[in-house]
């Protein structure tokens, strides 16, 4: 079922999802298991399965040369997709980026995921590679995230790249498109007016919902989705959670994230004695911003689970 059509189901309930890492090259899918199996009881509709794109690493040769080589560290979106939807009887939601793929590689993509009756797609642009001052996109590849939009819809108007394709013939895809959104602006715009400009793009270029990245103050959020609105963006938009449990996260996450940390948030974290008192703060913050979403009517709560399950679980459980 498409994200839009669960939406449409829960008749103005606010729904709970989750998002998910494929586990390090080397892993087994045992790991995702072990994460999303204590969430299952909250019943989502969807989960997601974020993609990690190539990097590269410089690898010393006998002859003391280094040969550039190309690696994925997180492999596997679209069979922890399959493995999710045949374990649970959920829809799973991949993720899809411009950053390592060409348009073909793209088609082929979308067409395997169609044949695994895969209905839901997150198109995003992706970040640039380390080392990279910006981001590069592939020759022949999309240089945005409308772009990338922009070809899901044609396939679900049944039009391919492939010329040997004849569109009177053709397969019609059935995809519901998510984009992300930023309710601090995405950080290369250049004010948030000009962000909410790209974003309206990739609305009218298909889009059907908008998901945000995180945020910890919640007025943040509801001025996103009034400017949204403002500007005739009309589409759901999801609000991204992440509880703070490390000291480390207070650093960490405005500085990979470009996100800002409340005053109160941080204070609460750094008196707090130990690391189980830090869980408990990032607990009650993300619960309390969760409740007060919800009493909003948000569509949904997508939750950023980055493998900790158990702390999900404990806000989950008090908001379910």
């Amino acid at each position: 079922m498409r994200v839009t059509e669960h939406f449409e189901r829960a008749e103005g309930q606010t729904l709970i999802s989750f998002e998910v890492l494929p586990p390090l090259k080397g892993g087994s899918m045992q790991a995702i298991f072990d994460t999303l199996d204590p969430l299952m009881e909250f019943e989502p509709p969807f989960i997601d399965v974020t993609y990690h794109r190539e990097e590269y690493v410089y690898k010393k040769r006998p002859s003391g040369y280094y040969e550039k080589t190309a690696i994925r560290k997180r492999p596997g979106t679209v069979g922890i997709c399959a493995a999710i939807m045949h374990r649970y009887g959920v829809d799973a939601v991949p993720h899809l980026l411009c950053g390592g793929f060409t348009k073909q590689d793209t088609e082929n993509a979308l067409i395997d995921l169609a044949f695994l009756d895969v209905q839901n797609v997150l198109a995003l642009r992706g970040d640039a590679r380390k080392f990279e001052g910006r981001f590069v996109p592939e020759k022949e590849g999309h240089h945005f995230a409308c772009e990338l939009v922009g070809q899901i819809v044609d396939m679900n108007q049944g039009h391919y790249l492939d010329e040997l394709v004849k569109d009177e013939h053709a397969s019609k895809t059935n995809f519901c498109v998510g984009v992300a959104g930023y309710p601090e602006k995405h950080f290369e715009a250049a004010n948030l007016e000009h962000d909410l400009r790209y974003v309206k793009q990739k609305v009218e270029a298909g889009a059907d919902y908008i998901v945000t990245q995180m945020f910890f103050d919640n007025q943040k959020y509801f001025d996103y989705v009034d400017a949204c609105r403002k500007v005739g963006i009309n589409v759901p938009i999801v609000p991204g959670l992440k509880p703070v449990t490390k000291l480390y996260q207070l650093n960490s996450l405005p500085r990979l994230f470009h996100v800002d940390l409340p005053d109160a948030l941080v204070s609460e974290m750094t008196k707090a004695k130990d690391a189980e008192a830090r869980t408990q703060v990032g607990i009650e913050w993300c619960t309390a911003q969760s409740k007060e979403l919800k009493e909003r009517g948000v569509p949904c709560l997508h939750y950023y689970t980055m493998g900790d399950s158990s702390t999900i679980r404990a806000i989950a459980e008090q908001v379910a």
